[in-house]
């Protein structure tokens, strides 16, 4: 699916998703990414759902959002709370979330100027 929105200069937008990708910025990633208003982030080292650590959350603890959106495939999953339990105990929001429910609610939350990540597995 495409996702159409209007322009908001350089901040990183979703801009097509697929079981086996995501576009952002009309650039295809075929890995598990992490995406900020500013950047798309390569480095976010985790290699599928079921080996999610509490390290691979503390990893956002440095970018500092307000919510963190994780988006866990064709399918909804959701980590245990222990695993997140760094960023809830520093006032961040986690929402787990379909790869494309994601997708979608990234962009809506970054057009409202939100500090907002979103985690894609693929």
């Amino acid at each position: 699916m495409k996702l159409h929105l209007a322009y908001l200069g350089d901040t990183k937008l979703f801009t097509g998703y697929a079981d086996d990708h995501v576009a952002v910025s009309r650039e295809r990633f075929d890995t598990h990414i992490v995406v900020t208003a500013s950047e798309v982030r390569t480095d976010w080292n985790v290699t599928d759902f079921d080996t999610l650590s509490e390290a691979h959350f503390e990893y956002f603890l440095v970018l500092q959002p307000e919510i963190l959106l994780l988006g866990t495939g064709k399918t909804q999953r959701f980590p245990h709370p222990r695993l997140y339990r760094a960023l809830t105990n520093a006032g961040i929001g986690v929402e787990c979330m379909t790869t494309p429910a994601a997708c979608r609610t990234y962009n809506i939350l970054v057009e409202e100027d939100r500090r907002v990540v979103a985690a894609i597995l693929l």
